[in-house]
């Protein structure tokens, strides 16, 4: 299923999305985040081809909140999540840090993810037990272990509350930090340890089924602001700690906890 998957949504990317980076214009969602008629175009065409690889109830980021909700109750024993162009204000300004993210989830979780940035042609994927990888080549392509004054932190401030935002950005613990806006390809880079901290203050399952699957079976560790069991969040709203190394996470997840509750 999984070489299926892939050639599913490289042929959405080239027939779909790519003929229509920089050639279409952007629309403002109820919730106040952009879309395009590439990310509706390309949701119906991946949904249409997944459900040929196989039948289940699918999510997609461009439903609305209540078809959503449904999917979601109808899919506990198998699951299509996708967020069709995660990254839309990118892919509509040109830059090119966008991605389609595509899970199949079981009982709430990713066991198949797969997440394609079509402009630099990064295929990054995993299955449950069978590891990560980027084009082939196994997750992480980095083995340096930073300490945490040295490490490089991927943050989105704007998803936390501005009292911990402001002492993240003023005192962090952390060397450097970075945020180019698509959490599909957030989770991907802390899996290759391009990044060696992640941060966000509360994402939806699109933006998490398939990276955190595929940070995990890279062998890095994630937790919430409140929970240690990364699951035990609030499936529409799901905070993120993560990083790749095991001993630079408990120091992460610590200060984290530690400066938040200040």
């Amino acid at each position: 299923m999984l070489e299926d998957v892939i050639t599913a949504v490289k042929e959405v990317a080239q027939q779909v999305i790519m003929p229509r980076y920089l050639r279409v214009d952007r629309q403002l969602k109820a919730d106040g985040s952009f879309f395009t008629e590439a990310d509706v175009a390309a949701q119906n065409a991946l949904l249409d081809k997944l459900q040929k690889i196989r039948p289940a109830a699918a999510m997609g980021e461009e439903m609305t909140k209540q078809e959503q909700e449904a999917q979601w109750l109808k899919g506990s024993a198998g699951l299509w999540s996708v967020d069709p162009i995660d990254g839309t204000s990118n892919f509509f300004n040109g830059l090119p840090y966008f991605a389609i993210s595509v899970a199949f989830m079981e009982q709430g979780k990713g066991v198949l993810g797969v997440i394609y940035n079509p402009a630099t042609n990064e295929m990054f994927y995993a299955t449950e037990g069978g590891g990560a990888f980027l084009n082939g080549i196994a997750l992480p392509l980095k083995r340096y272990v930073p300490t945490l004054s040295s490490a490089m932190a991927n943050i989105d401030l704007k998803r936390l509350d501005r009292r911990f935002a402001a002492k993240v950005a003023a005192c962090p613990p952390f060397a450097s930090q970075r945020n180019y806006g698509a959490c599909a390809l957030e989770w991907c880079y802390t899996a290759a340890g391009y990044f060696d901290l992640y941060l966000h203050g509360g994402q939806k399952p699109w933006d998490y089924a398939a990276g955190s699957l595929i940070l995990k079976e890279a062998g890095g560790s994630m937790c919430g602001f409140e929970n240690d069991d990364y699951w035990a969040g609030s499936l529409w709203h799901r905070s993120v700690i993560a990083a790749l190394d095991p001993g630079l996470f408990i120091q992460w997840r610590d200060w984290v906890r530690a400066n938040r509750k200040e």
